[in-house]
This record gives C-alpha cells, sequence and structure tokens, in this order.
C-alpha cells in the first residue's frame, strides 16, 4: 500500500511545474500567514488581517513579474501606491451598489485594457482588480481605511521579502540571448547559401536550424515576463531586430529554392559572405549585451555590389537580375537587424536616414526612418499602440468592455441578492472568463467540480471540529502549501478545491463558522461563473476566431492598395505632392496591429476548428511581405526618388504592381469566403524570363540610369516576392503547415515607423472588407 501511495507522489513531485508551484505555494504562506496571524490574534484587528492576507496571495500566488531580481523587487513596491489608491477607491465607493459597479467597470476596464502593453504589463492585473473587488462591498466603512491600507502594504512588503530571499526565482534568460541562437543560425544559413550559389545543387541541413531557431524565438516560446511585446523603444528594437532577422532567412529561402542552373556571381557572393559576418557581428552583441563598437563593414559591401551590379547591368539575365535583387534584399535586412540591435542594446538611432544632410528643404520621404521609435518620447509611443486598438474591432478592446461588463453586473447582482460573501462571486467571475464564450463554458465544468469537492471536504471539517479558530490556524499553512503546490498541475479542478478550502478556513478563522460557509461558496461560484458565461455569450462570443477573418483580409486589403501606392511612389513623379503628406504604409500597419493581435488571441482560445488553418500564418506573412519590403525600398532607394522613372518603365513597373495587387486581393477574399484551396504548388506564376520589368531593365534601354534600373530591378523582386506569397496564402495546407503545438505566436511585426503610424494617411479608399464571390476585378492590366 505504501508504494501505491508513494508512486502517485513520486509521479506528482516529477511533474514539469511542480517546483515552480511549491514555490509560489512556499511565497503565499510566509507572505500571507505571518501578517494575518499577527494582526487577527496579537492586536485584534480582523480587518487588518483580512487585507494583509489578500494583499500577499494575488501577488504571491498569481502575479508574474519580468526581470532579474532587483527589476522584480522595485516592480512590486511600485504596486503599492496602485495598491493605495484602489483600496480607497473601493472603500469610498462602496456607498452604494451602483458607485461600486461603476467603479468596478472602470478598474475592469483599464486594467485589462492595459494589455495592449503586453504580456509583461498586465503581470499584476489579478491583484490589481483584487485590490479594489475586496473593500467595494458592504459594509461601507471608511473608518478602517487606514486598517485596510496598513493591512495591505503588510501584504505586500512581505511578498517583497520572501520573493526576494526565500527560494527566489532564477534569473530568466534574457530575450536578447533567444534572439542571439536565431541570429546565429541564419548567418550559418547564409554561409551555406553562399556555397549553394558557388557550388550549386544540395540541400541546405542549416535552412532547417535556422527554421529552428527562429521557431523558438517566438514570443509564444519565452516566458511571459520575458517577451518583448511593449511599446517601449527597447522592445520596439528588439522586435525589430527579430523581424529583420526573419527577413533575411525568407530571402535565403528565395536563393535556396532557385533552379542552381546560374552560375556563381562572385559579387553575389562576396556580399553573402560580408551579410554573414554582420549577422554574427549581431548575435554577438545581443548575446553579451554589448554594442559592438567597431564599424559595421556591411554598408561599404553593399554600395560596392551595388556598383558591380550597376557595371554589367546591360545584357544581364533576369534570373541574374533577380537573384542579385534578392541577395541585396537579404544583405539590407542584416543592416537593420545591426541597427536595431545597436538601439536594443542602449544606442542612439543611426544616421543617413531622412532626407540627405544638407538638403534641409525636401521633406523625408514616407517610410524612409524605420528607427523614428528611436528618437520619439514613451508616452507617444504608449498612446500610439492604444490609439489603434481604440476600436470595437480590437480584440484587447472587446476583452476590457466584456470583463468591465461582467465585473459590473456581478457587483449589482451581488447587492440585489444580498449575498453574504459577494467577494466570492466577483472572484469566481475574474477566474472563471476567457477571451471566447466556448473557453468560459470549458472552464466552468472544472471549477465547479472543484469547488463543490473542496466545499464539502470543507463542511466536513467544519462539522467535525465545530468553531475553533486555533484549529483552523494550525491547519491554514498546511493545506496552503500542500493546496498550491498539487493543485496548478494537476489541473483547474484541483486548483479551484485547493483555493475553496484556503477561503474557507481564513474565513472560518475572522466570524463564527459553521458548515453553511461552504454552501455559500459553492452559490457564490456557481453565480460568478453563470455571470462569466452570459457576458461571454452576449459580448463578442467567438473572441479571436470571430474578427481573425475580418481583420486579416482586412490586412491585406490595405496592403494591396499600399504595394500599388508605394510603386508608384517609387516610380511615378504624379505622386511627389503626396510625400509630404503621409505614408502610404500607416493604413496597412495598423491593420497589421489589429490582425496580429487577433491571430495571437485565436491560437490561445482551445475552443476553434481542428481542421488545419495554417493559411492565417501565410496572410500573414504576405502582408509583411509587403510592409516590411516597401520600408526597405523606400529606405534604401532615397537617391532614385529624385527624379521620377521613364514612362516605359513605370508603367511596367506599375502594370505588375496591380498583378500582385490582385493576387492579393483574392488572398484577402478567400479568407472571407473561405472556399475550397487551391492546389500546392513550388512553381513561381511570375518567372524572371516573363517579367516586363526585367527585360527593360536587362534590356539597357536608353535613357534610364543605372540608380533607375536597380531601383526596377530591387522593386520588380519585392513585388513578386508578395505574389508568391499571396498564392501560398489561397494554397491547400498539407499537414506539415499544421503547428505541433496551439500556443500563440504573438506580434512579430516590424515597428511603426513615421511620426503618425496610427493615424489616417494618403491613400485609395477602399471597403472594410473584399467582396465575396471571387474577390474585387482585377486591375485589367497583363504583363507589362
Amino acid at each position: 500500500m505504501g508504494a501505491g501511495v508513494s508512486t502517485p507522489v513520486r509521479r506528482l513531485l516529477r511533474h514539469e511545474g511542480v517546483p515552480e508551484a511549491a514555490r509560489r505555494a512556499l511565497w503565499v504562506v510566509a507572505a500571507g500567514c505571518p501578517g494575518f496571524y499577527v494582526f487577527q490574534y496579537v492586536t485584534g484587528d480582523s480587518v487588518m488581517a483580512l487585507y494583509a492576507m489578500f494583499g500577499a496571495l494575488p501577488l504571491a500566488m498569481f502575479c508574474r513579474v519580468p526581470g532579474p531580481a532587483p527589476q522584480r523587487t522595485r516592480i512590486l513596491l511600485a504596486a503599492l501606491p496602485a495598491g493605495w489608491f484602489l483600496v480607497t477607491a473601493g472603500t469610498l465607493l462602496a456607498v452604494s451598489p451602483w458607485a461600486a459597479a461603476a467603479g468596478m467597470f472602470a478598474v475592469g476596464f483599464a486594467v485589462s485594457f492595459c494589455g495592449v502593453g503586453g504580456p509583461r504589463l498586465t503581470g499584476l492585473a489579478m491583484a490589481f482588480q483584487l485590490f479594489y473587488v475586496l473593500p467595494c462591498f458592504p459594509p461601507y466603512e471608511p473608518g478602517t481605511l487606514g486598517s485596510r491600507l496598513a493591512g495591505l502594504t503588510t501584504g505586500i512588503l512581505l511578498t517583497v521579502l520572501a520573493e526576494r530571499f526565500l527560494w527566489p526565482e532564477p534569473d530568466p534568460v534574457p530575450y536578447r540571448a533567444v534572439l542571439a541562437r536565431a541570429a546565429a543560425a541564419v548567418a550559418d544559413y547564409t554561409s551555406a547559401t553562399a556555397y549553394h550559389l558557388e557550388a550549386g545543387g544540395g540541400a541546405l541541413p542549416e535552412r532547417e536550424a535556422a527554421d529552428r531557431a527562429l521557431a523558438a524565438a517566438r514570443l509564444s516560446r519565452v516566458p511571459v515576463t520575458e517577451r518583448p511585446a511593449s511599446p517601449s523603444r527597447h522592445d520596439r528594437a528588439v522586435n525589430h531586430a527579430r523581424a529583420a532577422v526573419r527577413h533575411v532567412r525568407d530571402q535565403l529561402d528565395r536563393l535556396a529554392d532557385c533552379p542552381g542552373s546560374l552560375p556563381a556571381d562572385p559579387a553575389a557572393v562576396t556580399l553573402l559572405r560580408h551579410t554573414e559576418l554582420s549577422l554574427r557581428s549581431v548575435a554577438g552583441a545581443l548575446r553579451t549585451g554589448t554594442a559592438d563598437t567597431q564599424p559595421d563593414p556591411l554598408p561599404a559591401a553593399v554600395a560596392a555590389f551595388d556598383a558591380a551590379r550597376a557595371a554589367g547591368l546591360r545584357g544581364t539575365s533576369t534570373e541574374r537580375l533577380r537573384q542579385d535583387a534578392v541577395v541585396r534584399a537579404a544583405a539590407e535586412g542584416t543592416r537593420l537587424a545591426a541597427e536595431a540591435a545597436r538601439i536594443a542594446l542602449g544606442n542612439g538611432p543611426p544616421a543617413g536616414h531622412g532626407p540627405p544632410a544638407g538638403d534641409a528643404t525636401r521633406p523625408a520621404q514616407p517610410g524612409t526612418d524605420v528607427f523614428a521609435y528611436a528618437t520619439t518620447p514613451p508616452h507617444l509611443l504608449w498612446w500610439r499602440r492604444m490609439r489603434v486598438h481604440l476600436t470595437p474591432h480590437s480584440v484587447h478592446m472587446q476583452n476590457a468592455l466584456r470583463l468591465a461588463a461582467a465585473l459590473a453586473c456581478a457587483r449589482l447582482v451581488v447587492g440585489a441578492l444580498d449575498l453574504a460573501h459577494g467577494f466570492w462571486v466577483l472572484l469566481a467571475t475574474l477566474s472563471l472568463m476567457r477571451t471566447s464564450a466556448a473557453d468560459t463554458r470549458a472552464a466552468l465544468r472544472p471549477a465547479l467540480t472543484g469547488t463543490v469537492a473542496g466545499a464539502a471536504a470543507a463542511a466536513l471539517m467544519l462539522y467535525v471540529i465545530g468553531d475553533r479558530p486555533v484549529v483552523y490556524a494550525v491547519a491554514l499553512p498546511f493545506v496552503m502549501f500542500a493546496g498550491f503546490t498539487a493543485g496548478p498541475p494537476l489541473g483547474p479542478g484541483w486548483m479551484q478545491a485547493a483555493f475553496t478550502l484556503v477561503i474557507v478556513f481564513v474565513f472560518a478563522q475572522l466570524s463564527a463558522a459553521d458548515w453553511r460557509l461552504s454552501e455559500a461558496r459553492i452559490l457564490d461560484v456557481l453565480v460568478g461563473g453563470a455571470i462569466g458565461v452570459v457576458a461571454g455569450l452576449l459580448a463578442w462570443p467567438r473572441g479571436g476566431r470571430g474578427e481573425l477573418g475580418r481583420d486579416m483580409a482586412d490586412f491585406l486589403t490595405e496592403c494591396a492598395v499600399a504595394g500599388r501606392a508605394v510603386t508608384a511612389l517609387l516610380g511615378d513623379d504624379r505622386f511627389q505632392r503626396e510625400r509630404s503628406q503621409g505614408d502610404p504604409l500607416r493604413p496597412a500597419r495598423r491593420a497589421m496591429y489589429l490582425a496580429e493581435a487577433s491571430y495571437a488571441q485565436y491560437l490561445t482560445e482551445r475552443m476553434y476548428h481542428e481542421r488545419p488553418e495554417a493559411h492565417w500564418g501565410a496572410a500573414l506573412a504576405t502582408g509583411r511581405a509587403v510592409v516590411h519590403g516597401a520600408e526597405l525600398l523606400l529606405m534604401t532607394h532615397q537617391e532614385s526618388l529624385r527624379a521620377p522613372l521613364p514612362p516605359g518603365p513605370a508603367a511596367a513597373l506599375t502594370g505588375l504592381a496591380g498583378q500582385v495587387a490582385h493576387e492579393v486581393l483574392r488572398a484577402a477574399d478567400s479568407l472571407v469566403t473561405g472556399g475550397p484551396r487551391e492546389p500546392r504548388t513550388t512553381v513561381s506564376r511570375y518567372p524572371a524570363e516573363e517579367s516586363g520589368p526585367l527585360r527593360r531593365a536587362s534590356d539597357g534601354h536608353l535613357g534610364v540610369s543605372d540608380a533607375h534600373v536597380l531601383l526596377i530591378v530591387d522593386t520588380e523582386a519585392w513585388l513578386t516576392g508578395v505574389a508568391h506569397d499571396a498564392v501560398r496564402t489561397r494554397a491547400a495546407p498539407d499537414r506539415t503547415d499544421v503547428p505541433a503545438t496551439r500556443r500563440a505566436d504573438p506580434p512579430e511585426s516590424w515597428p511603426e515607423a513615421g511620426p503618425g503610424d496610427a493615424e489616417g494617411a494618403w491613400h485609395r479608399p477602399s471597403p472594410a472588407r473584399p467582396r465575396r464571390g471571387g474577390g474585387r476585378p482585377g486591375p485589367g492590366i497583363g504583363r507589362a
């Protein structure tokens, strides 16, 4: 029998989540119990004792604070003023149910909407909500505010001490180290690609290694507290570097997928070698946390490559022109990764962006200053992030409104029914609410089962032991530690049972207790869960899935508009006046942030369709190819923008842009209609030998400067890459496209560029979503 008991225990102890759960359970005991016992049994202040317990319990048990130990200590201490404000507000607004409910709505919305600043900002969300919930219930006793604040302060300070000195968490691996490994893997892939171009043919095992390293750098694969998802300069720069490294990998994939019939281009191979060295420098700087002070030789190598390309442009094959353009795009992506890494490590923004030096009369070209966030005040960065999501179509706005309404309604219901322990109702609503109605219903069953089990055990103990507070005081630390250690690994039902036992044992010491205390707990969980389910059914019940199709379609629709506008901006002087009036990429960026947020939430929701839906990721890749590639072109071809292209090449690019926009719009329409997928194909629909812009560039037309020829070639490579991704969006997914896990991959976007990134900008108006039935009519332009 001993072996039969010990085997499950040993199995539980080997569970990967047990050490973390045991650490937090120990913190709860060490931070919550001393203040509770001293105030309850020494000073006799039960109010102070209750707030000491609930000042420590949510912080120690539920909150995830980012960074190394000193940073976590500063964040927890900074929570003190916020806690004082919330407890004071709850105490004063408890004067009436309507005032308390209005305050509950405001607090619930504000704390939840802070999720737009990334998961690290919401690490203290549960604690902040409970700091208001607890005092907003009757009795209305503003005279006890001093005791409440003193108890809260004690609980928070004891949590700080326990977290810092009692079995402290090891310092996390910084995200920059994870990104360093990805940059190093892509550097290996670059070296292998250069050898591939020289030797021709052969598989590239480094390609798979680079894919694995970049997959490990996804935000979903790192701890929540270490995800660089805030609008701050550091996090924006880290995201910028990651997006640039992924862009380099995508260009290397295009080179690796080439047939291999072209002879080696020594200039391209040399540039790839310089790209590899620069990527290794980026990886080393991110790994050590110190920016490289040596000048990067890559810009000079790019200039030399452009000179070599310009010298041999006339008569060069179309395949060679496109391959060289892809090599250059990989090098430019590496340059951006290096500059972004320097900003992330504390250096200032790079020089050389915007108008050329000495030309103060010429306005900066739209989209050219992709590092504008490095000089933007922090409050503006935060405001712009919030402004993007101030729309009913944002999942962050929907989540905040849903939770705030549910908590406010729960507070009104508690007042109307005059429930004895109304705090438990809001606690149940808060803990059971999910982002979709299906997930909320799924969470209700284990929560109710665990609550009934815990309440039954507590009722039995209350019936047997009776009103003997000393017994519950002795048992409380052991129940806390055992329950909170075993609860998280065993599942939500076990956690609810443990939490119910702890709650009953705490309140059994504060007032006369009998078995009906367990009955009240069950009733409150039922009421709170029902309110959460009803709120989920009435307010955006489909969660992220409900917005995903529309947001993705809007994103691709805006990208189709932006692709044509940027192409016209690059090649046609008719748009010279609009250059100083706004950035044509702004609407696409705004749509990108909303689509990324919907996709990230969709992947966290369990109750979605199990059929393969890899086209969502392909749609994001298509849109990012538009935005990222356009920013690179606008930034690196500033000199070419001084004069318009001749009419013939400009018309060729415009025609190609129209065709690509049509492909993107068809991809957008397929996301909305959900029609049958096209057969998967690896053959490009835009072969180089049939490309009108490339033929004009290789024919050597008179009147076209070398700089304009290079601009034509690079723009054509960007557009055909976008078209290839758009075709993949409509292709039927195979089994390799289905993610092995259903964890979210939060936004991996290029940072916003320009001072007004979330504002409306010059662009052709487009409907909110593509038309059904095959997409919008195409531009009516064949191959140029």
